[in-house]
């Protein structure tokens, strides 16, 4: 190929027929725990929520999971997605560095949301469910759901993190042209949204919040089940397509990767990108780093403790060992709400606790500039998410700079910020501001997780 190519296209008879299963090759795991009786869940206690399949996949330690040809049919709307060289970026920061980014924002969505969306809401028709509940913070994932649940013929319901849903409005508007129910959360519609009312009115909501609300009202019908957009090993699984596609776009332009980048909230976008790096660190003794990227004000990673913990603030969903800030952390409302959750994968976290990836954390404001300089470069806004993991490559390009250091850059920019212009108006206006959280408001959430005794 020329040495100005700028973008690497996979033809769709090459898109990846498997997800990549981490489990495979990361040593075992601390069972996840029932929140009622505190021992290890088993395949029925998950069935009020998952479909059978969804649930073989949550627990499944095959390397390769065969992606259902119904469902690579659809990926082929936007897959395999593009990998672009950043030449103009490389060059407006005068970097010897090589800057790749893996773009998800050419789905019907937005982002990499739906990777997971219709897997998932294929499983659901096929086990004859009729009505699927979810929650969404900063919106991409709802958005993700709906489209999916249209594809399929299903009902979806959605509560969006109330903080999203004032400041995102046309995401909600998007959900709802795909014929998904929006609603804001906490709503009253359910115990648990009541609950959080009545000692906050003017609660902000959160993503735990959000988790509980959907989880109540999937448990409640037998025809409903829940959907969840990142954390699970599942939807960690399904995103993986994203790092394999990389790997043979990287191959084509004939370079390797020294550092790959993802933002992390729940982790799915992370592991997309770098499981499937990771997995052949473990397998090939590789030494590629991958540095997952996630908010100042929401640092699970660089501030959370490695402990168990509940999925949500009402204490419905089961309890998994990983990185938390505390069930009831309340971040700040940033505008990187897709980023804005107390816990993380528990592959993820297993990753991070034994040193195999790297975590880093930034302030609203500099990603906000990192994602300014990156679409007067390249073009492409991204998303506020999405920012976090361009402020880490350019500042992995700037180092290269001061060191002299040819390396290649991989991130993933997981979507695109057409629809959080408002953010964008903020930052230009002055009105964006970092935000943080008194210490000891995370203390005392720490100090509340649960008291376990590990199982032997």
């Amino acid at each position: 190929m020329s040495d100005q190519t700028v973008k690497y296209l996979l033809p769709e008879d090459r898109m990846p027929k498997s997800w990549y299963n981490i489990a495979a090759d990361l040593p075992p795991m601390a069972p996840v725990l029932h929140p009622a009786t505190g021992q290890p869940v088993g395949p029925s206690d998950l069935e009020p929520l998952f479909p059978r399949e969804v649930i073989l996949q949550e627990v499944s330690t095959e390397r390769e999971i065969e992606i259902p040809e119904p469902v690579r049919d659809i990926y082929r709307q936007w897959r395999p997605a593009p990998l672009f060289r950043a030449r103009r970026l490389e060059k407006a920061l005068g970097t010897p560095a090589r800057i790749y980014y893996k773009y998800e924002g050419v789905s019907p969505s937005g982002s990499h949301k739906p990777n997971s969306a219709v897997a998932q809401a294929f499983y659901n028709k096929e086990a004859g469910v009729k009505r699927l509940t979810t929650e969404t913070g900063a919106g991409q994932w709802g958005c993700s759901l709906a489209f999916a649940g249209s594809l399929f013929g299903l009902e979806v319901n959605i509560y969006m993190v109330k903080v999203s849903y004032q400041q995102k409005p046309y995401r909600r508007a998007l959900m709802e042209t795909y014929g998904a129910r929006c609603v804001a959360s906490p709503s009253v519609e359910t115990s648990a949204g009541r609950a959080v009312l009545e000692k906050d009115p003017d609660s902000r909501g959160s993503l735990g919040i959000a988790i509980s609300e959907a989880v109540e009202m999937a448990v409640q019908r037998e025809d409903t089940k829940y959907a969840l957009g990142s954390v699970l090993n599942h939807v960690c699984l399904h995103q993986t397509i994203i790092g394999q596609e990389a790997m043979a776009q990287m191959e084509m332009a004939g370079d390797e990767p020294d550092v790959v980048i993802g933002c992390a909230g729940g982790g799915s976008n992370f592991a997309g990108i770098a499981f499937p790096y990771l997995g052949r660190n473990l397998r090939e003794g590789t030494k590629t780093r991958l540095l997952a990227v996630e908010p100042a004000a929401c640092p699970t990673l660089t501030r959370g403790r490695f402990a168990y913990d509940y999925g949500d603030l009402a204490h419905l969903t089961p309890l998994s060992k990983m990185y938390t800030l505390g069930a009831d952390f309340m971040p700040p409302g940033l505008h990187a709400g897709g980023l804005r959750y107390h816990g993380m994968s528990p592959q993820v976290s297993q990753a991070r606790h034994l040193g195999l990836i790297e975590a880093r954390s930034y302030q609203q404001l500099e990603c906000f500039e990192a994602a300014v300089t990156f679409a007067r470069a390249e073009g492409i806004v991204p998303a506020p998410e999405s920012s976090h993991a361009v402020r880490a490559a350019i500042d992995e390009a700037l180092r290269c700079k001061a060191e002299g250091k040819a390396e290649v850059i991989l991130f993933n920019l997981s979507g695109h910020g057409h629809f959080d212009m408002q953010a964008y108006t903020d930052f230009f206006g002055g009105k964006l501001e970092d935000l943080t959280y008194e210490d000891s408001l995370l203390a005392d959430s720490l100090a509340r997780l649960p008291q376990v005794s590990e199982p032997a």
